[in-house]
């Protein structure tokens, strides 16, 4: 067997068209193979586009910690289930914007926080 057939049988690779629109469709095989779900994410390197599944557990490993500052805060019941959901749905957002403030850090386009500026307590 050739490199290139090893390669091949490796990488697994499919052409696939691009529309008007610049979109594209994923085959169905790949997006099983990788659990890909409602979201991708699209990393350019050199002269390639890299698409791989966004794994979304951040939101899963703050529930605990959300939920025991909603009943601490008094929540109860239909009550607590409505803001367990409004809080949970923050956090993707949040979580965004330091991904953001990062990369513009990252960049050299913004500035950056020490440690001790960041958690200075207030005087």
């Amino acid at each position: 067997m050739s490199i290139l057939e090893m390669e091949r049988k490796i990488m697994k690779p499919k052409r696939i068209s691009v529309s008007s629109k610049r979109q594209i469709t994923i085959p169905l095989e790949f997006c099983n193979a990788l659990n890909i779900e409602d979201e991708v994410e699209c990393i350019m390197k050199d002269e390639s586009i890299i698409i791989r599944p966004v794994i979304n557990n951040t939101q899963d490993n703050f529930s605990d910690l959300i939920l025991e500052d909603l009943i601490k805060e008094g929540y109860k019941g239909e009550k607590l289930l409505v803001e367990f959901k409004k809080r949970k749905k923050e956090i993707s957002s949040a979580i965004n914007n330091i991904k953001d403030e990062a990369d513009k850090v990252a960049e050299d386009e913004s500035p950056y926080s020490t440690i001790n500026e960041v958690f200075k307590e207030d005087e």
